[in-house]
């Protein structure tokens, strides 16, 4: 059985009616809570979970979740300054993931947003290791977009990344 707010209210002062305060102490005065208006709902306080914030979206080239049109055209284009290079040239393969993180990471707390990541042409080990890395925490978490870059900056050899603002 439910009770009302008015039945819990008149059970507590009878327990607590023959209750003293200590001396020396400073005497509460309870609060009664205010009526709910004719009409009105009382407000009931949720006791459902915090909404789980869902990881990202693996990166794609030239995919834009979460860029403006314009911003994503421009990376793809090469018109966005690069403010940052990493070459993987002569890389093995375990040395060039530990450079790839160490460099996003360093241009990311620097508040470097666009960068270029160079793994050369061809089919080697780092050309398809690379975008792996990228999606890969916490590289993933830095990032908004990665596309190819233009054949002034390597074409299919390299790619462009735009980073996340620090904030």
């Amino acid at each position: 059985m439910v009770k009302g707010r008015d039945d819990d209210s008149a059970v507590w002062r009878s327990v607590t009616a023959d209750v003293k305060p200590l001396r020396g102490r400073n005497r509460l005065k309870a609060a009664t809570p205010p009526a709910p208006a004719p009409g009105v709902k009382p407000q009931t306080v949720s006791t459902a979970p915090a909404p789980v914030r869902k990881p990202p979206e693996p990166l794609k080239l030239g995919h834009a979740a979460g860029v403006d049109k314009r911003t994503a055209e421009r990376l793809r284009r090469g018109q966005m300054s690069i403010e940052a290079r990493l070459d993987l040239h002569g890389h093995t393969r375990e040395s060039a993931h530990r450079a790839l993180s160490g460099f996003l990471a360093a241009a990311w707390e620097s508040g470097r947003r666009t960068v270029l990541i160079v793994t050369g042409k061809g089919q080697g080990i780092l050309k398809d290791a690379v975008p792996r890395w990228l999606n890969e925490s916490p590289n993933r978490g830095r990032i908004l977009l990665v596309a190819q870059a233009q054949p002034k900056d390597g074409g299919g050899g390299a790619l462009y990344v735009l980073l996340r603002r620090r904030r």
